[in-house]
């Protein structure tokens, strides 16, 4: 349901994309104590709500996804969901969740929807017209997912193959000049649906995606080196500098703590030993 072919890369902004520094963030000066946000803030506004809105994904597992078990939403970027949360309220279980897709993402921080957005989103320079980010609090890369003896070995092997991916995504504009065929679908649990039925050759996105939908399908197998650079960031509304500040903060003392090394441990180990995190870059 929804998939349609893609025949061109498609542009967020009318416009060519600007060049930037795209992943030098703003400076962050001292996280407040949980509960105390300055006077006038956009923590204060959160803090008198008594909850953290933020987007995620369902459908990404590792990342971001439902535990059919226990009904909750679970994941890498959950968890750097919760860890915000605690630092306004000193309760990381005082967020709601919102549910997602990679295209809605800017519509629902544009429409003031959600407070942030932490969904496998690459920091771009495109993107940045319309939102804000965070420092880069991931670093991943785009590889090839295949069902097992394919013969496919990588994105060179592309070239006249069926490739999914996901609607919204960098992903798209990464392959749809690469391959013969792009067929585009809202998840990406849509697209190993169609790897399953044979509907698609290969799934091309970030290699913690593609883990995920490993894991579900041992017939599958992750190829080939990463081809492009992903940076993955926290989403923010366009001028709220002060919660990107407060963001970069939460995300410094995670680096300097363990408290990211202990996150990625529980979920994406499966990629290899917990790396060191992202390095910080600011323009300020």
């Amino acid at each position: 349901a929804n998939a349609s072919t893609v025949t061109a890369a498609p542009s967020s902004s009318p416009g060519p994309a600007p060049a930037c520094d795209a992943t030098a963030s703003l400076r962050p000066g001292p996280l407040p104590a949980p509960g105390q946000m300055p006077a006038g803030s956009n923590m204060e506004r959160i803090l008198k709500r008594g909850r953290l809105i933020a987007g995620v994904d369902q459908n990404s597992y590792l990342m971001g996804f439902r535990n059919s078990f226990t009904g909750e939403i679970e994941g890498f970027d959950v968890d750097v969901a919760r860890q915000i949360a605690k630092a306004v309220f000193g309760d990381e279980k005082k967020v709601q969740f919102k549910v997602v897709t990679s295209a809605e993402r800017i519509p629902m921080l544009q429409r003031g929807e959600v407070d942030l957005v932490v969904r496998t989103m690459t920091i771009t320079c495109d993107r940045l017209r319309d939102v804000d980010f965070s420092q880069v609090y991931y670093q991943a890369g785009q590889r090839v997912l295949v069902r097992r003896n394919s013969g496919i070995t990588g994105v060179e092997s592309l070239a006249d193959k069926k490739v999914c991916v996901a609607s919204g995504s960098t992903s798209l504009n990464n392959v749809v000049n690469r391959v013969k065929t792009t067929v585009s679908v809202p998840n990406w649990t849509d697209c190993l649906v169609m790897l399953q039925q044979g509907q698609a050759d290969a799934i091309s996105t970030d290699d913690t995606i593609l883990a995920g939908l490993a894991a579900q399908d041992p017939y599958t197998e992750v190829v080939g080196a990463r081809f492009t650079e992903e940076p993955y960031g926290v989403g923010v509304p366009k001028g709220q500098e002060d919660l990107v500040r407060f963001v970069n903060g939460v995300l410094e003392r995670m680096r300097g703590d363990g408290t990211w090394g202990a996150i990625y441990g529980r979920w994406l180990n499966t990629l290899g030993p917990a790396p060191a995190p992202p390095v910080a870059r600011y323009r300020d």
